[in-house]
């Protein structure tokens, strides 16, 4: 069953009906806009840059973005934290040392490509499949 952008943006973790709305008036209905996840990442702030030049390697936050979906990918993410999964998720940045707001936009980041997902394929958000934890390979 093909389900709605609304009601994807609304399974979406972390996405409420008051704060998918703008999610999906700034992205639009357009499903060709943005050739994959990585740029829609990109526009809407949540993909990290990264600058390199000889021997130093920075990743910076992207200053060039849309500034309402940032601020609503920033509070949905940090209302995901609400639930386990993408919480575990968040605490295993921190402790791997990044701050909390660097954490926060891997956390809107991640959410972002399973919204991407969910909007090319029709279906619902599953945090199961989201968060599914790391995968050890045998020897």
């Amino acid at each position: 069953m093909r389900h709605s952008a609304p009601e994807i943006s609304h399974a979406a973790g972390g996405l409420s009906v008051l704060s998918g709305a703008p999610v999906l008036a700034e992205l639009g209905d357009d499903r060709e806009r943005f050739a994959d996840a990585r740029a829609m990442k990109a526009y809407v702030g949540a993909a990290p840059v990264t600058r390199a030049s000889g021997r130093s390697h920075v990743v910076v936050a992207r200053t060039v973005k849309n500034q309402r979906l940032a601020a609503a990918g920033y509070m949905s993410a940090f209302a995901a934290l609400r639930s386990e999964a993408p919480r575990a998720h968040c605490d295993r940045r921190r402790a791997g040392g990044e701050r909390h707001t660097s954490a926060l936009r891997n956390l809107f980041n991640k959410m972002l490509g399973c919204l991407y997902h969910c909007l090319q394929v029709g279906t619902l958000y599953d945090p199961r499949r989201a968060f599914a934890g790391p995968v050890t390979l045998a020897a």
